[in-house]
């Protein structure tokens, strides 16, 4: 599995499983328009919108691992409004997946009503709800008073979100931040009006936008807005392991976990959250040969859709490949490549290299 540390809280690891919070949970919430499976002692594991990650393919691997519900990328209303044909395809269903939230991002009330209606009637029910982006801090979208930056308009978002809500029939649900400045937190009384404008439910980020993902995400806050609204609330931020999990459920109430940057190369985190909630084993890391396996599968099924050929690829392999013996000095020739072939080629002699290190290795000891 890639180095990813796990960041559970030290206090919360000796805890028993979560048998306190079994009853609560043995039917997970589905005010989402989605009936999510119903398994003792656990909640929903979702895949987090990820802008230029969750493409179909990725996606379709998160659900195979275990994932309960994937999102799309963010999609912008504005482009959506021009007819925009890559915009459109974010909205293309992965394999295997039933329902996929859309989230969409935008600034005007109006504009993004519209487009949520066309998103409605295009995806009917292949759509499991409606996601309004109000936590990103990418400094190109706040820029220009989308994403997080409509923390600090609060008439603007309240808007929005009635106006969507109006719009559609399927359910809307809000994604932010603890706040939009450095030690601003006012997500209890955001989720209060996000609540109050139509909101069916809320995922909660655990650190400011100035912030971005440095420190550590406050789980703290999320379980003040759970306790401060009616809907369900989803809990993310730091869980990059089935612990986390486990942790963020158990300190917060959250009614379904949200893992986005710890899945990135690590599909695998789906099935092991979802082991650890139920108070199960988690299945072992993956070998690195199954890694390198999935690279393939997720290459080639890009490949099928978007020609022979990988460049969407790069960023998702060396996730892949991280700590892999041989991986650094890989990444040079998989930047190169341009047809599956050459990018399975590189694989192979990583591959090989890879075997030989663990058998030097295993020879030195």
């Amino acid at each position: 599995m890639p180095e990813t540390a796990c960041s559970v809280r030290a206090e919360l690891r000796a805890e028993p499983p979560l048998r306190a919070l079994a009853e609560p949970h043995v039917t997970p919430p589905a005010p989402f328009g989605v009936t999510f499976p119903s398994r003792p002692l656990d909640v929903p594991v979702l895949l987090a919108p990820m802008a230029g990650v969750n493409d179909i393919a990725f996606r379709a691997l998160c659900l195979e691992c275990g994932a309960d519900l994937t999102y799309t990328e963010m999609v912008s209303s504005k482009a959506l409004s021009f007819a925009n044909e890559k915009t459109r395809h974010l909205l293309d269903r992965a394999q295997g997946e039933r329902v996929v939230a859309v989230q969409l991002f935008g600034h005007e009330p109006d504009t993004m009503a519209r487009e949520a209606a066309w998103i409605e009637q295009e995806m009917g029910e292949a759509l499991a709800y409606i996601d309004i982006n109000m936590g990103c801090p990418a400094r190109k979208i706040v820029k220009k008073g989308d994403g997080c930056a409509l923390m600090t308009t609060p008439d603007v978002a309240r808007s929005i979100v009635e106006q969507v809500a109006r719009a559609v029939e399927h359910p809307v649900t809000v994604k932010f931040r603890k706040g939009y400045a450095a030690g601003e937190d006012i997500a209890v009384e955001f989720a209060r009006m996000m609540e109050g404008a139509g909101a069916a439910a809320v995922t909660v980020h655990g650190r400011t936008a100035a912030q971005f993902y440095s420190g550590e995400a406050d789980w703290d806050v999320i379980a003040r807005v759970k306790r401060a609204v009616s809907v369900p609330v989803i809990g993310n931020g730091d869980v990059k392991c089935g612990q986390d999990a486990v942790a963020l459920v158990r300190q917060t109430g959250c009614d379904a976990v949200m893992i986005g940057r710890a899945a990135q190369g690590n599909p695998w985190i789906f099935e092991q959250a979802k082991a650890a909630l139920a108070g199960a084993p988690e299945p072992a890391a993956p070998s690195v040969e199954t890694r390198v396996r999935m690279a393939r599968r997720h290459a080639a099924m890009l490949s099928e859709r978007m020609g022979n050929h990988i460049v969407y690829m790069r960023k998702h392999v060396m996730w892949y490949l991280h700590g892999i013996p041989g991986a650094a000095r890989a990444r040079g020739e998989l930047n190169q490549c341009v047809t599956l072939d050459d990018f399975n080629a590189v694989l192979d002699r990583l591959l090989e290299d890879a075997y030989r290190f663990e058998a030097e290795d295993a020879f030195v000891r």
